[in-house]
């Protein structure tokens, strides 16, 4: 799994929210496209009953010139990666493990990755926030960055969250990990964060136009039907991969340094 694809269904799932009601159902034409009809303009206006100015504006919402520069992406992005050895729910498994993968390689942003480390390595202090399998994923990143050397703390607890605020200052970082966007006592300790002069970071498989009122970075995972409630993969599975693209970035900072650093901890591991 060396070669991966530039897909654009996960950029149009992440700004989903963001459509018109038309929009949206262009929009779910796309994500469920079986590949059996075409794709000119002209046929898929007639068969949404929309006009062909409509699919212009919708690619111009989803980034691109115009629709032949958006369906050219689309076609491209197209793969399948079928596992002609496996029984029929393992396929299930292994290909929306395949799909997140390829999902995380198209929402990556390596120059917004860059940014996002360069403020946890110059703030003081770093916090964490988040409920349920988010909250497992911000435990992880704490003893993930610890080893390197970072002054962080997960909070999983909603009145620890509001608690912690008394705690905040220019010289921290606040993250937020909500695979909805809309975990309240998440996105209430981020708004209560940067009025405290923090900087903050959400993790979120959804954009939302609001989140930039009071977040620093909007980092966007990839996101799965049923993701949320975990019914068929772990739902932390593409948080964490954003997670491991930040801690790479942080390890090649000052690698010397911080590999040291983790050996060390280890070392005091193996020494209880």
């Amino acid at each position: 799994m060396e070669e991966y694809e530039r897909n654009i269904i996960p950029h149009i799932e992440a700004i989903y929210e963001t459509f018109t009601e038309l929009e949206k159902n262009i929009a779910d034409y796309f994500i469920h496209y079986d590949g059996k009809e075409d794709l000119v303009s002209k046929k898929v206006a007639k068969r949404l009953y929309v006009s062909e100015a409509s699919l212009s504006r919708f690619a111009k919402k989803c980034g691109y010139t115009g629709y032949r520069e958006f369906l050219f992406s689309y076609q491209q992005g197209r793969n399948a990666s079928p596992h002609p050895h496996a029984s029929h729910h393992i396929k299930k498994v292994l290909n929306s493990y395949q799909e997140l993968l390829n999902k995380s390689y198209s929402l990556m942003d390596e120059e917004q990755i860059i940014r996002i480390v360069d403020i946890l390595s110059k703030k003081k202090r770093i916090y964490v926030y988040g409920k349920g399998s988010s909250g497992l994923v911000g435990m992880e990143m704490k003893l993930r960055f610890m080893r390197i050397g970072a002054n962080i703390e997960a909070i999983t607890d909603e009145h620890i969250m509001k608690m912690n605020s008394v705690l905040l200052d220019d010289e921290c970082a606040v993250i937020g990990i909500s695979i909805s966007g809309k975990t309240e006592a998440v996105i209430e300790s981020l708004k209560i964060a940067k009025k405290c002069g923090a900087k903050v970071i959400l993790m979120t498989a959804h954009a939302e136009k609001q989140f930039l009122d009071f977040c620093d970075e909007v980092m966007l995972f990839a996101l799965k039907e049923n993701l949320e409630q975990g019914k068929a993969i772990s739902p932390q599975f593409p948080i964490l991969i954003m997670v491991d693209m930040l801690y790479s970035q942080m390890i090649q900072l000052d690698e010397y340094r911080r590999k040291m650093l983790h050996e060390y901890t280890l070392e005091a591991l193996d020494e209880r």
